[in-house]
Protein backbone atom coordinates (compact mmCIF):
# COMPACT_ATOMS: atom_id res chain seq x y z
CA UNK A 1 0.00 0.00 0.00
CA UNK A 2 2.93 2.36 0.45
CA UNK A 3 2.88 3.39 -3.20
CA UNK A 4 -0.58 4.88 -2.57
CA UNK A 5 0.52 7.06 0.29
CA UNK A 6 0.65 10.82 -0.07
CA UNK A 7 3.91 12.53 0.91
CA UNK A 8 3.82 14.22 4.29
CA UNK A 9 4.61 17.62 2.86
CA UNK A 10 1.37 17.47 0.88
CA UNK A 11 -0.67 17.65 4.07
CA UNK A 12 -2.37 20.91 4.89
CA UNK A 13 0.39 23.44 5.36
CA UNK A 14 -1.42 26.42 6.86
CA UNK A 15 -3.19 26.30 10.22
CA UNK A 16 -6.95 26.00 10.10
CA UNK A 17 -9.28 27.97 12.36
CA UNK A 18 -9.30 26.44 15.84
CA UNK A 19 -13.09 26.70 16.04
CA UNK A 20 -16.02 27.62 13.79
CA UNK A 21 -16.66 31.32 13.30
CA UNK A 22 -19.54 32.44 15.53
CA UNK A 23 -21.73 33.26 12.52
CA UNK A 24 -21.51 29.75 11.12
CA UNK A 25 -23.85 26.92 11.87
CA UNK A 26 -25.45 24.15 9.87
CA UNK A 27 -26.20 26.58 7.07
CA UNK A 28 -22.55 27.56 6.86
CA UNK A 29 -21.59 24.19 5.43
CA UNK A 30 -22.13 25.45 1.88
CA UNK A 31 -19.04 27.66 2.30
CA UNK A 32 -16.76 24.62 2.44
CA UNK A 33 -15.06 23.48 -0.76
CA UNK A 34 -13.66 20.52 1.15
CA UNK A 35 -16.18 17.70 0.85
CA UNK A 36 -17.47 18.66 -2.59
CA UNK A 37 -17.39 16.05 -5.32
CA UNK A 38 -15.91 16.65 -8.76
CA UNK A 39 -19.32 17.42 -10.25
CA UNK A 40 -20.03 19.90 -7.47
CA UNK A 41 -16.64 21.58 -7.89
CA UNK A 42 -17.25 21.80 -11.65
CA UNK A 43 -20.53 23.59 -10.93
CA UNK A 44 -18.72 25.98 -8.57
CA UNK A 45 -16.14 26.70 -11.28
CA UNK A 46 -18.78 27.43 -13.90
CA UNK A 47 -20.69 29.71 -11.52
CA UNK A 48 -17.44 31.64 -11.02
CA UNK A 49 -17.05 32.05 -14.79
CA UNK A 50 -14.29 29.47 -15.06
CA UNK A 51 -14.11 26.65 -17.61
CA UNK A 52 -15.47 23.31 -16.46
CA UNK A 53 -11.97 21.78 -16.19
CA UNK A 54 -11.23 24.21 -13.34
CA UNK A 55 -13.37 21.91 -11.17
CA UNK A 56 -10.79 19.16 -11.59
CA UNK A 57 -8.01 21.64 -10.85
CA UNK A 58 -9.74 22.56 -7.59
CA UNK A 59 -10.15 18.87 -6.72
CA UNK A 60 -6.42 18.39 -7.27
CA UNK A 61 -5.60 21.27 -4.91
CA UNK A 62 -8.06 20.09 -2.27
CA UNK A 63 -7.50 16.33 -2.23
CA UNK A 64 -4.00 15.76 -3.55
CA UNK A 65 -2.05 18.88 -2.70
CA UNK A 66 -4.28 19.53 0.33
CA UNK A 67 -3.97 23.29 0.35
CA UNK A 68 -5.46 25.26 3.21
CA UNK A 69 -6.52 28.36 1.27
CA UNK A 70 -8.04 29.18 -2.12
CA UNK A 71 -5.22 31.68 -2.66
CA UNK A 72 -2.81 28.73 -3.01
CA UNK A 73 -4.64 27.40 -6.09
CA UNK A 74 -2.08 29.09 -8.31
CA UNK A 75 -3.24 27.73 -11.68
CA UNK A 76 -6.58 29.52 -11.29
CA UNK A 77 -6.72 33.17 -12.40
CA UNK A 78 -6.11 35.61 -9.56
CA UNK A 79 -9.47 37.31 -10.09
CA UNK A 80 -11.24 33.93 -9.99
CA UNK A 81 -9.50 33.04 -6.74
CA UNK A 82 -10.65 36.32 -5.25
CA UNK A 83 -14.22 35.70 -6.40
CA UNK A 84 -14.19 32.17 -4.98
CA UNK A 85 -12.74 33.38 -1.68
CA UNK A 86 -15.66 35.79 -1.31
CA UNK A 87 -18.10 32.85 -1.26
CA UNK A 88 -16.10 29.83 -0.14
CA UNK A 89 -13.27 28.67 2.04
CA UNK A 90 -11.31 25.43 1.83
CA UNK A 91 -12.83 24.35 5.14
CA UNK A 92 -11.96 21.97 7.91
CA UNK A 93 -10.93 22.86 11.44
CA UNK A 94 -7.74 22.03 13.27
CA UNK A 95 -8.07 19.78 16.33
CA UNK A 96 -8.39 21.67 19.58
CA UNK A 97 -6.91 18.82 21.63
CA UNK A 98 -4.72 15.77 20.98
CA UNK A 99 -4.27 12.94 23.50
CA UNK A 100 -1.65 10.21 23.25
CA UNK A 101 -2.05 6.74 24.71
CA UNK A 102 0.76 4.68 26.21
CA UNK A 103 0.27 2.18 23.37
CA UNK A 104 0.70 4.79 20.63
CA UNK A 105 -2.97 5.46 19.89
CA UNK A 106 -3.80 9.13 19.38
CA UNK A 107 -7.18 10.80 19.92
CA UNK A 108 -8.13 14.11 18.30
CA UNK A 109 -10.87 16.46 19.42
CA UNK A 110 -12.32 18.42 16.48
CA UNK A 111 -14.86 21.26 16.54
CA UNK A 112 -17.70 21.14 14.03
CA UNK A 113 -19.77 23.65 12.12
CA UNK A 114 -22.77 22.89 14.32
CA UNK A 115 -20.87 24.12 17.37
CA UNK A 116 -20.35 20.61 18.74
CA UNK A 117 -17.27 18.41 18.98
CA UNK A 118 -16.24 15.01 17.65
CA UNK A 119 -13.44 12.59 18.45
CA UNK A 120 -11.21 10.87 15.90
CA UNK A 121 -8.75 8.09 16.73
CA UNK A 122 -5.51 7.17 14.97
CA UNK A 123 -4.39 3.58 15.57
CA UNK A 124 -0.76 2.81 14.62
CA UNK A 125 0.49 -0.69 13.82
CA UNK A 126 3.71 -2.01 12.36
CA UNK A 127 2.90 -1.25 8.73
CA UNK A 128 -0.44 0.48 9.09
CA UNK A 129 -1.90 3.71 10.36
CA UNK A 130 -5.68 3.45 10.65
CA UNK A 131 -7.91 6.45 11.20
CA UNK A 132 -11.17 5.81 13.06
CA UNK A 133 -13.44 8.63 11.91
CA UNK A 134 -16.74 9.99 13.19
CA UNK A 135 -19.79 10.55 11.00
CA UNK A 136 -22.01 12.35 13.53
CA UNK A 137 -21.73 14.46 16.64
CA UNK A 138 -23.34 12.08 19.10
CA UNK A 139 -25.63 9.25 18.02
CA UNK A 140 -29.35 8.47 18.04
CA UNK A 141 -29.08 4.64 18.07
CA UNK A 142 -29.17 4.28 21.88
CA UNK A 143 -26.90 1.21 22.26
CA UNK A 144 -26.67 0.41 25.99
CA UNK A 145 -22.92 -0.22 25.99
CA UNK A 146 -21.75 2.94 24.20
CA UNK A 147 -20.71 6.29 25.67
CA UNK A 148 -21.47 8.11 22.42
CA UNK A 149 -25.08 6.92 22.61
CA UNK A 150 -25.38 8.33 26.13
CA UNK A 151 -24.80 11.88 24.96
CA UNK A 152 -27.59 11.59 22.38
CA UNK A 153 -27.60 13.05 18.91
CA UNK A 154 -26.42 16.57 18.10
CA UNK A 155 -25.78 16.78 14.34
CA UNK A 156 -24.79 14.97 11.19
CA UNK A 157 -21.35 15.80 9.84
CA UNK A 158 -20.94 17.12 6.32
CA UNK A 159 -18.68 15.27 3.90
CA UNK A 160 -16.21 18.14 4.38
CA UNK A 161 -16.14 17.62 8.14
CA UNK A 162 -15.53 13.90 7.60
CA UNK A 163 -12.72 14.48 5.10
CA UNK A 164 -11.20 17.14 7.37
CA UNK A 165 -10.56 14.44 9.97
CA UNK A 166 -8.16 12.88 7.47
CA UNK A 167 -6.65 16.11 6.17
CA UNK A 168 -6.17 17.72 9.57
CA UNK A 169 -4.65 14.74 11.35
CA UNK A 170 -0.91 14.86 11.90
CA UNK A 171 -0.63 11.52 10.07
CA UNK A 172 -2.51 12.55 6.93
CA UNK A 173 0.43 11.68 4.69
CA UNK A 174 0.95 8.26 6.27
CA UNK A 175 -2.57 6.92 6.70
CA UNK A 176 -3.07 3.47 5.19
CA UNK A 177 -6.61 2.57 6.27
CA UNK A 178 -9.82 4.06 7.60
CA UNK A 179 -12.70 2.72 9.65
CA UNK A 180 -15.97 4.59 10.03
CA UNK A 181 -16.31 3.39 13.61
CA UNK A 182 -16.03 6.63 15.55
CA UNK A 183 -18.93 8.66 16.90
CA UNK A 184 -22.30 8.13 15.27
CA UNK A 185 -24.00 5.62 12.97
CA UNK A 186 -22.54 6.16 9.48
CA UNK A 187 -25.63 4.89 7.65
CA UNK A 188 -27.81 7.33 9.59
CA UNK A 189 -25.91 10.00 7.62
CA UNK A 190 -25.81 8.07 4.35
CA UNK A 191 -25.64 10.94 1.83
CA UNK A 192 -22.63 12.66 3.41
CA UNK A 193 -20.87 9.38 4.18
CA UNK A 194 -21.23 8.21 0.56
CA UNK A 195 -19.88 11.57 -0.65
CA UNK A 196 -16.87 11.24 1.63
CA UNK A 197 -16.24 7.68 0.40
CA UNK A 198 -16.41 8.89 -3.19
CA UNK A 199 -13.80 11.55 -2.43
CA UNK A 200 -11.52 9.05 -0.71
CA UNK A 201 -11.71 6.46 -3.50
CA UNK A 202 -12.12 8.51 -6.72
CA UNK A 203 -9.09 9.04 -8.98
CA UNK A 204 -9.64 12.80 -8.76
CA UNK A 205 -9.76 12.55 -4.93
CA UNK A 206 -7.53 10.68 -2.53
CA UNK A 207 -7.46 7.70 -4.94
CA UNK A 208 -7.57 5.07 -2.19
CA UNK A 209 -8.66 1.54 -2.92
CA UNK A 210 -12.08 0.79 -1.35
CA UNK A 211 -10.36 -2.18 0.31
CA UNK A 212 -8.63 0.26 2.64
CA UNK A 213 -11.93 1.44 4.14
CA UNK A 214 -14.45 -0.28 6.43
CA UNK A 215 -17.81 1.23 7.34
CA UNK A 216 -19.53 0.05 10.52
CA UNK A 217 -23.30 -0.08 11.01
CA UNK A 218 -25.90 -1.54 13.32
CA UNK A 219 -27.83 -2.38 10.14
CA UNK A 220 -29.89 0.61 9.01
CA UNK A 221 -31.66 -1.37 6.32
CA UNK A 222 -32.66 1.20 3.67
CA UNK A 223 -29.27 2.88 3.86
CA UNK A 224 -27.39 -0.42 4.01
CA UNK A 225 -28.72 -1.40 0.60
CA UNK A 226 -27.65 1.97 -0.80
CA UNK A 227 -24.21 1.57 0.70
CA UNK A 228 -23.79 -1.93 -0.74
CA UNK A 229 -24.95 -0.77 -4.17
CA UNK A 230 -23.07 2.53 -4.37
CA UNK A 231 -19.79 1.71 -2.63
CA UNK A 232 -17.22 -1.09 -2.77
CA UNK A 233 -15.88 -0.49 0.74
CA UNK A 234 -15.97 -3.20 3.39
CA UNK A 235 -18.86 -3.36 5.85
CA UNK A 236 -18.81 -4.29 9.55
CA UNK A 237 -22.10 -5.06 11.25
CA UNK A 238 -22.51 -4.52 15.00
CA UNK A 239 -24.26 -7.73 16.04
CA UNK A 240 -23.60 -8.43 19.77
CA UNK A 241 -26.40 -10.94 20.31
CA UNK A 242 -27.83 -13.46 17.80
CA UNK A 243 -31.21 -13.64 19.59
CA UNK A 244 -33.67 -10.89 18.69
CA UNK A 245 -34.85 -10.26 22.27
CA UNK A 246 -31.34 -10.17 23.67
CA UNK A 247 -30.11 -7.89 20.91
CA UNK A 248 -32.99 -5.51 21.45
CA UNK A 249 -32.06 -5.21 25.13
CA UNK A 250 -28.58 -4.12 24.10
CA UNK A 251 -29.52 -2.26 20.92
CA UNK A 252 -33.03 -0.74 20.86
CA UNK A 253 -32.85 -0.16 17.11
CA UNK A 254 -33.16 -3.94 16.66
CA UNK A 255 -36.91 -3.28 16.76
CA UNK A 256 -36.77 -0.96 13.74
CA UNK A 257 -34.17 -2.92 11.78
CA UNK A 258 -34.21 -6.59 12.84
CA UNK A 259 -30.99 -8.54 12.51
CA UNK A 260 -32.81 -11.19 10.48
CA UNK A 261 -33.51 -8.58 7.79
CA UNK A 262 -29.91 -7.37 7.85
CA UNK A 263 -28.56 -10.89 7.37
CA UNK A 264 -31.10 -11.62 4.62
CA UNK A 265 -29.99 -8.48 2.76
CA UNK A 266 -26.29 -9.28 3.12
CA UNK A 267 -26.85 -12.75 1.71
CA UNK A 268 -27.99 -11.13 -1.55
CA UNK A 269 -24.45 -9.81 -2.12
CA UNK A 270 -21.19 -11.53 -3.02
CA UNK A 271 -18.47 -11.29 -0.36
CA UNK A 272 -16.28 -14.07 -1.71
CA UNK A 273 -13.98 -11.69 -3.57
CA UNK A 274 -12.22 -8.50 -2.56
CA UNK A 275 -15.07 -7.00 -0.58
CA UNK A 276 -15.45 -8.18 3.00
CA UNK A 277 -18.26 -8.31 5.55
CA UNK A 278 -17.45 -8.76 9.21
CA UNK A 279 -19.52 -8.89 12.39
CA UNK A 280 -18.56 -7.09 15.59
CA UNK A 281 -19.48 -8.94 18.77
CA UNK A 282 -18.81 -7.50 22.24
CA UNK A 283 -18.89 -10.19 24.93
CA UNK A 284 -20.74 -9.28 28.14
CA UNK A 285 -20.39 -11.60 31.13
CA UNK A 286 -23.51 -13.71 31.63
CA UNK A 287 -25.41 -11.90 28.87
CA UNK A 288 -24.29 -13.10 25.43
CA UNK A 289 -21.24 -15.27 26.05
CA UNK A 290 -22.70 -18.77 26.41
CA UNK A 291 -22.25 -21.78 24.11
CA UNK A 292 -25.94 -21.34 23.23
CA UNK A 293 -25.19 -17.88 21.91
CA UNK A 294 -22.15 -19.11 19.97
CA UNK A 295 -24.18 -21.91 18.35
CA UNK A 296 -27.01 -19.56 17.43
CA UNK A 297 -24.53 -17.07 15.97
CA UNK A 298 -22.87 -19.75 13.86
CA UNK A 299 -26.25 -20.88 12.52
CA UNK A 300 -27.32 -17.32 11.78
CA UNK A 301 -24.20 -16.62 9.71
CA UNK A 302 -24.04 -19.99 7.96
CA UNK A 303 -23.70 -19.59 4.20
CA UNK A 304 -22.32 -16.08 4.43
CA UNK A 305 -18.63 -15.52 3.63
CA UNK A 306 -17.61 -13.45 6.65
CA UNK A 307 -15.53 -13.10 9.76
CA UNK A 308 -16.45 -12.44 13.39
CA UNK A 309 -14.46 -9.97 15.48
CA UNK A 310 -14.83 -10.56 19.20
CA UNK A 311 -14.39 -7.37 21.24
CA UNK A 312 -13.70 -6.84 24.93
CA UNK A 313 -16.26 -4.68 26.67
CA UNK A 314 -14.85 -1.51 28.20
CA UNK A 315 -17.07 -0.72 31.20
CA UNK A 316 -18.89 2.60 31.24
CA UNK A 317 -20.13 4.44 34.35
CA UNK A 318 -23.48 3.34 35.73
CA UNK A 319 -23.85 0.34 33.44
CA UNK A 320 -24.70 -3.10 34.87
CA UNK A 321 -22.89 -4.73 31.94
CA UNK A 322 -19.54 -6.37 32.71
CA UNK A 323 -16.82 -7.71 30.41
CA UNK A 324 -16.51 -11.44 29.83
CA UNK A 325 -13.26 -12.94 31.09
CA UNK A 326 -10.33 -13.89 28.89
CA UNK A 327 -11.11 -17.61 29.24
CA UNK A 328 -14.68 -16.98 28.10
CA UNK A 329 -13.42 -15.01 25.09
CA UNK A 330 -11.20 -17.93 24.08
CA UNK A 331 -13.96 -20.49 24.57
CA UNK A 332 -16.40 -18.45 22.51
CA UNK A 333 -13.82 -17.99 19.75
CA UNK A 334 -12.98 -21.69 19.66
CA UNK A 335 -16.66 -22.63 19.51
CA UNK A 336 -17.12 -20.43 16.44
CA UNK A 337 -13.94 -21.74 14.83
CA UNK A 338 -15.19 -25.31 15.22
CA UNK A 339 -18.38 -24.20 13.45
CA UNK A 340 -16.28 -23.00 10.51
CA UNK A 341 -16.46 -19.26 11.24
CA UNK A 342 -13.27 -17.25 10.86
CA UNK A 343 -13.03 -15.57 14.27
CA UNK A 344 -10.53 -13.23 15.89
CA UNK A 345 -10.27 -11.46 19.26
CA UNK A 346 -9.59 -7.78 18.74
CA UNK A 347 -6.88 -6.09 20.76
CA UNK A 348 -7.97 -3.23 23.01
CA UNK A 349 -6.11 -0.03 22.16
CA UNK A 350 -6.15 3.44 23.68
CA UNK A 351 -8.19 2.58 26.74
CA UNK A 352 -6.15 4.90 28.98
CA UNK A 353 -7.33 7.93 26.96
CA UNK A 354 -10.90 6.64 26.46
CA UNK A 355 -10.22 5.94 22.79
CA UNK A 356 -11.16 2.25 22.86
CA UNK A 357 -14.36 0.75 21.44
CA UNK A 358 -17.48 2.29 22.95
CA UNK A 359 -15.71 5.01 24.95
CA UNK A 360 -15.82 7.99 22.58
CA UNK A 361 -17.83 10.86 24.00
CA UNK A 362 -17.66 14.64 23.98
CA UNK A 363 -20.46 15.17 26.48
CA UNK A 364 -19.60 18.01 28.81
CA UNK A 365 -17.30 19.77 26.32
CA UNK A 366 -17.95 23.47 25.99
CA UNK A 367 -20.25 24.00 23.02
CA UNK A 368 -21.97 20.62 23.16
CA UNK A 369 -25.71 20.95 22.79
CA UNK A 370 -27.56 18.97 25.44
CA UNK A 371 -30.66 17.06 24.49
Amino acid sequence: MNDCLLPTENCLRAPAPAAPPPSEGAGGRCSFLLGKTLSELTAVAEQAGLPAFAGKQMADWLYRKKVATIAEMSNLPKAARAALSAQYEVGGFAPVKVQRSQDGVKKYLFPTLSGNFIETVMIPEAERATLCVSSQAGCRMGCRFCMTARQGFQANLSAGEIIAQFSRSEECGHLTNAVYMGMGEPLDNIDEVLKSLEILTAPWGWAWSPRRITVSTIGVLPSLRRFLDESRCHVAVSLHDPFAAGRQELMPMQKAWPLSGVIALLKQYDFSGQRRVSFEYILFAGVNDSPRHASELAGLLRGLECRVNLIRFHPIPGSPLRPAGEAQLEQFKNHLLRQGLLTTICASRGQDISAACGLLSTEGREGITKN
